[in-house]
């Protein structure tokens, strides 16, 4: 058995019957529409997931915005201890020359 090229390929392709053809039709077409509803369905509990999520933190947001005291409270890890006093000076060098 021999490499078969491109032409005896398709020469043997031409001889299969008309319900061989039908079938592959119909199989492509199943297989397609399997994909499109697979790639819906993906989609569709991605967005589930994204406005469940949006849900829960419009919730936290809005209880927030009615409940609470109107003050920013820091955050639990934000601790005084860790930060420090810097003082600055401005230095204006416009007046100096230039090497």
């Amino acid at each position: 058995m021999g490499a078969v090229n491109f032409r005896q390929f398709l020469e043997l392709l031409s001889r299969l019957p008309a319900r061989v053809w039908l079938q592959a039709a119909i199989g492509l077409i199943a297989f397609l529409a399997l994909a499109v509803l697979g790639f819906a369905l993906i989609a569709a509990v991605a967005a589930v997931v994204v406005l469940t999520i949006l849900a829960f933190k419009a919730k936290v947001w809005l209880r927030g915005l009615f409940h609470g005291n109107g003050a920013i409270q820091p955050s639990s890890t934000w601790s005084r201890e860790r930060s420090t006093d810097v003082t600055y000076e401005i230095v204006d060098r416009r007046d100096d020359k230039q090497p």
